[in-house]
């Protein structure tokens, strides 16, 4: 079951929109606690992933990490593409 809150998550699985696969990127990439997220750029964290990877990841990835980063800011939940028209505002180049 998913937090509802960003105080409830105890582990990166507890966010919404994070799943097993996610949670294995932000690991690879240091962010192994939930509260690790608080105050990231999630940008920052997309491009940290694609270095890690040697490879550009799905744009939808950043999505993602735009939802979990504001959830562990203390943002509602909301589900991962509600982001997808923010990014595309905010990083046209992606």
């Amino acid at each position: 079951m998913k937090a509802a809150t960003a105080q409830q998550a105890q582990a990166l699985e507890d966010i919404p929109n994070i799943g097993r696969a996610i949670a294995s990127d932000l690991r690879l990439i240091g962010i192994h606690q939930p509260q690790q997220l608080q105050g990231r750029d999630a940008l920052a964290l997309y491009r940290s992933l694609n270095r890690a990877t040697h490879q550009r990841q799905d744009p939808c990835v950043l999505d993602t990490f735009m939802a979990a980063v504001d959830f562990m800011n203390g943002a509602a939940p909301a589900p991962w593409w509600h982001y997808t028209a923010q990014r595309k505002s905010l990083y046209r180049d992606l």
